[in-house]
């Protein structure tokens, strides 16, 4: 640790910004969260950390059973709308292959903990970066409270999907691209949630939907349709009873008891292309703000926190005057691996919005509820043997990987979870 606190601004108070500054707080540095919401946030959805992000918080020491997470259940997987499996996948030995299951939360419990275990006032709500200046120097960062005291030595740009420092920095980036789809997400109350439900994602023509069980009795479920851009159905409940009201139990019931004014509804994007770094100067991206992808394989959040670890990973140790050397170890060690899942994620998408592959080619939504596509589709799904589809996550769920730090470990010398 340098003799004097270094300082970190954070841009984001979202999963990844939290974790980055759990992160760098506990390497010893002095960070400042900012964000423009006012409050942490009451609503929202759930998250399914998968292994690799339930090892990234396992090398900060971040105790997740704080979080009031749950294990999944014994098995979950993906089924027809008529209720019959398309294939099961057996958690215990998900637990054997990786170390450990994936672990189900309300994404605002876990904000709320990480928050919960920060030096008070680290968070200051109600508070936007508007711009980052100097960014090849010591960066002064302004929001809309006025200039932050003094400038920063390092900017984490956690602000989300839209981010505006990525719009700023790399101004010909082409941005956002939309999948196709549209999705809507809540979380019903225990009262609400009716027994024995288990976790599980339907495929239908064109449509998904998934349910899954939170350790407190809520339930967490989201729907996906491809639709196009900008599409919002005048009544929530009766846009999604007319969709999935008559797939198998438990749905029709989840969708009688859903508040209407609960439901997020979100049209999917990703980037269009992947950024060419994940850093200008002093300047850091992680999360959406750096590799914006579909939510198909579950990996947004678990990527974020995979950036916030690895980046605080390759601070450690570094002086002030060693930030941007580390920041740029950070997109070599980023930018592949993110990238290749972003691409992976929006595969998976096409595969299950269903997929007639003249369709897919001429981006014709029309088309891409083709029955024999859809026919097709199941049937690969079903003829796939569980330790095929387990190989396939490996290099996901397995790949969490602390390269080698700026403070003096050998060159090549990392940590393979």
């Amino acid at each position: 640790m340098s003799a004097v606190q270094r300082h970190a601004v954070v841009a984001g108070a979202g999963i990844g910004g939290l974790t980055a500054a759990l992160a760098l707080h506990r390497k010893g540095w002095r960070v400042t969260v900012c964000e423009r919401a006012p409050g942490p946030a009451a609503v929202g959805a759930g998250i399914v950390l998968a292994p690799n992000a339930l090892r990234a918080f396992d090398a900060i020491g971040f105790d997740l059973t704080r979080a009031a997470g749950r294990t999944l259940p014994a098995a979950m997987g993906l089924r027809r709308p008529d209720g019959r499996w398309l294939s099961r996948a057996d958690t215990a030995a998900l637990a054997a292959r990786y170390g450990g299951p994936p672990l189900a939360v309300h994404r605002s419990v876990l904000a709320d903990a990480l928050a919960a275990v920060l030096p008070g006032g680290t968070v200051r709500y109600g508070v936007e970066v508007t711009s980052v200046d100097g960014a090849d120097g010591f960066p002064v960062v302004r929001t809309t409270a006025g200039d932050l005291d003094g400038s920063a030595d390092l900017v984490v740009a956690a602000d989300g999907i839209h981010s505006p420092l990525r719009r700023r920095y790399f101004p010909d980036h082409p941005g956002l691209r939309h999948s196709g789809e549209t999705a809507w997400r809540t979380v019903l109350p225990a009262a609400a949630s009716p027994a024995g439900a288990v976790t599980a994602e339907t495929w239908g023509r064109g449509e998904r939907f998934g349910v899954v069980p939170l350790d407190d009795g809520r339930t967490y479920v989201y729907a996906t349709a491809v639709a196009p851009e900008g599409y919002r159905p005048a009544d929530v409940r009766t846009e999604l009873l007319r969709r999935y009201g008559t797939w198998h139990d438990p749905i029709p019931a989840l969708l009688e008891r859903i508040d209407p004014a609960a439901v997020l509804q979100h049209d999917l994007y990703d980037l269009a292309a992947p950024l060419p770094r994940f850093h200008h100067g002093r300047l850091a991206w992680l999360g959406d703000a750096a590799h914006a992808m579909t939510p198909n394989l579950g990996q947004g959040g678990c990527q974020a926190v995979e950036d916030a670890v690895v980046l605080a990973h390759l601070l450690d140790g570094t002086g002030s005057g060693g930030v941007p050397a580390a920041l740029a170890a950070y997109s070599a060690a980023r930018c592949a691996r993110t990238d290749a899942i972003r691409v992976r994620a929006r595969r998976a998408g096409r595969v299950a919005a269903l997929t007639h592959p003249l369709a897919v080619a001429l981006r014709d939504l029309a088309a891409l509820t083709h029955p024999l596509a859809v026919a097709l589709r199941d049937l690969a799904v079903r003829a796939t043997p569980a330790r095929a589809a387990h190989r396939a996550l490996d290099d996901i769920f397995d790949g969490f990987t602390l390269p080698a730090g700026m403070g003096g470990a050998p060159a090549g010398v990392g940590t393979r979870w």
